[in-house]
């Protein structure tokens, strides 16, 4: 069971539980008998609805649910769960560790990914940590080992050796960007993503921003750069003590914020054009004459930052589809870099890139610190935001669980606030 759950939302629940392996009678599909065994499977996770509404019409924790009768209807015997519960709230949540148990009973096997400690200790029998692709322990609950201190010290990251420069700190007392009290609920799902969210940035520092996959951390990015997933925001934001709307990424960027996105392939670059189009697309005014791009001059930006940020690329006519990771995530910067910004949103910057790549970005963002720039980092790499932060937020499920400064950050103390 995906973490992204895989339904129909437009199609009736009683097809998605059949969907790839129908109820047939000769050759037509017996839509009452499927009907008739879509209520017994949901009875048996304690789903009460009706199978012939829309998948879309139930809450995320029931068609989570919905899923497991789906898993159910094909007689599984072993039952992966991939975060069965990164998008339920605490009710649903209970629910769903409650019917694993007892599937348990039934002699079904389960298999749960999950960042959430609490969850893996009440429900397993045995507990594997697994990190940078590599099985550090196994711990058993027959032997009282699966405990959160154990886990925790597993999870955390292994010795850090000049994998960074050494750290620039530049900041000030100046407040350049102050949230207060941000609040953003998912329209579709109506789910709570962010909850009472508020942090200062100072000028010139690098604030980190920590936590697990689905804490939160991108959801608040997003919700104060003018909202782009179009989120049901309150609050309010400050950028130089003035106070600025939710309503469109251009509004924050007019203000010099810029936003360099975790997924560079799908939201950061137009993969199909060249360098020198992908690094001016976020300020083409600055490229024009009337309504005309001045090829020439756009030409002269793209190698200043070429050479600025040691892109690797025979050409700023090379398509970024046939760069390197690295040299991707440069052009990603390049571009926003280019808008002029006074504060930079990093989300996950280093994100599928190899190590030499990794120390590049870390120097680059060194540089920017030495140019003025404020930066925020969203990473999940533990040891990267330590070593790159002057200060530390951690986020655990749409909160902010705690603040540490860059003294007394720790990868347990991280991980403490951003499982507990």
């Amino acid at each position: 069971i995906n973490q992204e759950l895989a339904l129909v939302p437009e199609i009736p629940v009683y097809e998605n539980i059949f969907l790839g392996h129908e109820i047939a009678k000769g050759r037509f599909v017996n839509w009452n008998e499927t009907i008739k065994e879509s209520k017994n499977y949901l009875e048996k996770v304690g789903l009460h609805i009706n199978p012939t509404l829309p998948t879309k019409s139930f809450n995320i924790g029931q068609r989570q649910l919905v899923e497991i009768a789906k898993a159910l209807s094909k007689k599984a015997k072993v039952i992966i769960f991939d975060e069965p519960t990164s998008s339920l709230n605490d009710d649903e949540s209970e629910n769903l560790l409650k019917l694993i148990q007892q599937l348990k009973k039934e002699g079904i096997t389960s298999i749960m990914i999950s960042h959430k400690l609490k969850e893996v200790i009440e429900v397993a029998d045995t507990a594997t940590v697994i990190r940078d692709g590599k099985v550090i322990t196994t711990l058993k609950g027959e032997k009282d080992e699966i405990k959160h201190g154990a886990m925790v010290k597993a999870m955390v990251g292994r010795e850090i050796t000049n994998q960074f420069p050494d750290h620039v700190n530049k900041s000030h007392d100046e407040t350049v960007m102050e949230a207060r009290n941000i609040n953003a609920y998912n329209r579709m799902s109506r789910r709570k993503v962010v909850n009472d969210a508020s942090f200062k940035l100072k000028k010139g520092e690098v604030l980190g921003v920590a936590g697990l996959m689905g804490a939160g951390r991108t959801e608040l990015m997003l919700s104060i750069f003018g909202n782009p997933l179009g989120y049901d925001v309150s609050g309010e934001l400050h950028l130089d003590g003035k106070k600025v709307g939710f309503s469109h990424p251009k509004d924050v960027i007019d203000r010099g914020v810029a936003y360099v996105s975790e997924d560079r392939k799908g939201n950061g670059l137009i993969l199909m054009q060249d360098v020198k189009e992908n690094i001016t697309l976020a300020n083409l005014r600055g490229i024009s004459r009337s309504i005309f791009i001045n090829g020439h001059e756009e030409v002269v930006v793209a190698e200043k930052y070429r050479k600025d940020l040691k892109i690797k690329t025979p050409s700023v006519e090379q398509k970024v589809l046939n760069l390197s990771g690295g040299n991707q995530q440069k052009v990603s910067l390049a571009k926003w870099l280019y808008s002029d910004p006074q504060i930079l949103i990093l989300d996950e910057p280093t994100r599928g890139i190899d190590v030499g790549a990794k120390y590049e970005i870390y120097t680059l963002i060194n540089d920017f610190v030495e140019r003025g720039l404020s930066i925020i980092l969203i990473s999940s790499e533990l040891s990267e935001v330590i070593n790159m932060s002057d200060r530390i937020i951690v986020m655990n499920e749409g909160r902010i669980a705690g603040e540490l400064s860059r003294e007394e950050a720790t990868q347990e103390k991280i991980m403490t606030l951003a499982v507990e």
